[in-house]
């Protein structure tokens, strides 16, 4: 289908769409279909439910659904990180079993990276996974997971081999979230909500085939999981919202969607809320308040170049180039948004930012900007781990000294023995 034009493609999934989309059936029915035609995700390999199309054409496919309402694949949560990294590492067994349920929406996916003792410090990880019995067991605990609470499957990074550098010593596993052996607990947040949780591994089970990619790769794993998460930083997609039209596949994804994007309704405040700024300003009266204004002006300028370095990275995505550190370069910029807005909300709102509930402004929504803000220059790797990115895969930079990456990891002293 490479040697079609955008138009023939265009055609194609119009007819296609007006002989086959039906709102009536049900939302997993209809997502077999395109898992079947390679029509949900067309820049996927053919034998893998795509089509092989340029990434370009993908968008063009896209848009078609949205002229008629079609909904696509399942997208909410993490499933297309999971999805990405078993696409580019995963065996064929691992493609063949996760990749079309991933699509349809009938599994869900949590990310097992960081620890109480290694946040920032991925590679120090020290969740253990030992070979026993032919089966890998595995010991410890991780934390900030999103979504663990009703996920069937996680990505796993643990550590493999302690008497080699740490980045050398980590696997990447498929893990089953559904065993006795997993313990999942919910983390209360200073504003208010239950996103995150900690995950207890107490002899927890991994088959060897859910190994990824072979033992000792699990850092070059997991790096590109982090650049298609750090590539869709800069904001909440379109794919989370639904409609409210009453046909079976467009109730069935409403319900889908308050399930999966139940933990991440904060996320539009901790990402500053510029949207409000204006509104706020007039409300308030600071909308002539010269030195107000000037802040304004300064968060618009930010959000805006913030926004056309996002669509950037999308171009490279639409171009088929491969995942960069421009995703670090746009998390960067989001964490500086959030941060301005945060200070041009309080600016607006005064000593009544401090407000909680039916008290503060926009009933509690100001409130919760301020104590939500901080997180995005945490997740998906903290403002210090991108600006070191930038500055040595960008910039050429040498690396910063460091006395932990040439010697046996159980060796390099740590706040966590094992």
């Amino acid at each position: 289908m490479t040697d079609m034009t955008e138009a023939e493609v265009r055609d194609e999934v119009r007819a296609w769409l007006q002989e086959n989309w039906d709102p009536n059936l049900g939302l997993v029915e209809w997502r077999n279909k395109l898992a079947d035609t390679g029509w949900g995700m067309p820049a996927w390999p053919k034998e893998w439910y795509g089509k092989g199309m340029p990434n370009s054409y993908a968008t063009a496919v896209e848009e078609e659904f949205q002229k008629v309402g079609a909904i696509g694949v399942a997208r909410a949560g993490i499933r297309m990180l999971a999805a990405a990294t078993l696409l580019e590492h995963g065996s064929d067994m691992h493609k063949e079993k996760f990749l079309r349920r991933i699509l349809t929406g009938e599994d869900t996916w949590c990310q097992l990276f960081s620890e109480p003792g290694s946040g920032s410090d991925l590679a120090g990880a020290v969740t253990r996974a030992d070979l026993k019995d032919g089966k890998w067991i595995i010991n410890g605990q991780k934390v900030w997971t999103t979504s663990a609470h009703h996920a069937q499957w996680g990505l796993l990074l643990a550590r493999t081999d302690w008497d080699v550098p740490k980045h050398k010593g980590l696997s990447y596993f498929v893990l089953d979230m559904t065993q006795d052996a997993v313990d999942v607990q919910p983390l209360r947040q200073m504003n208010g909500h239950a996103s995150f949780n900690q995950v207890f591994f107490t002899d927890a089970v991994i088959e060897p085939e859910f190994m990824v990619e072979g033992l000792g790769n699990g850092w070059k794993i997991a790096t590109t999981t982090l650049m298609h998460e750090r590539r869709g930083a800069d904001g909440l997609r379109r794919w989370a919202m639904g409609t409210d039209r009453p046909e079976r596949a467009y109730a069935e994804e409403r319900e889908e969607l308050a399930h999966a994007m139940a933990p991440y309704k904060w996320y539009p405040q901790r990402m500053g809320r510029v949207d409000l700024v204006i509104q706020r300003a007039k409300e308030t009266g600071k909308y002539d308040d010269p030195v107000v204004r000037q802040e304004i002006a300064k968060l618009l300028t930010l959000a805006k170049s913030a926004e056309w370095t996002a669509r950037r990275a999308r171009a490279a995505q639409v171009l088929g180039r491969n995942q960069g550190p421009e995703g670090s370069i746009g998390k960067l910029a989001a964490s500086h948004v959030a941060r301005l807005g945060n200070h041009v909300h309080t600016m607006i709102s005064g000593a009544d930012a401090m407000l909680t509930g039916e008290d503060s402004p926009m009933d509690g929504v100001i409130a919760e900007i301020l104590v939500s803000t901080p997180a995005i220059s945490i997740a998906g790797g903290t403002d210090e781990i991108q600006r070191n990115i930038i500055s040595e895969r960008v910039l050429g930079m040498p690396k910063e000294p460091r006395n932990d990456t040439d010697r046996p990891f159980r060796d390099v002293p740590r706040n966590m023995i094992r």
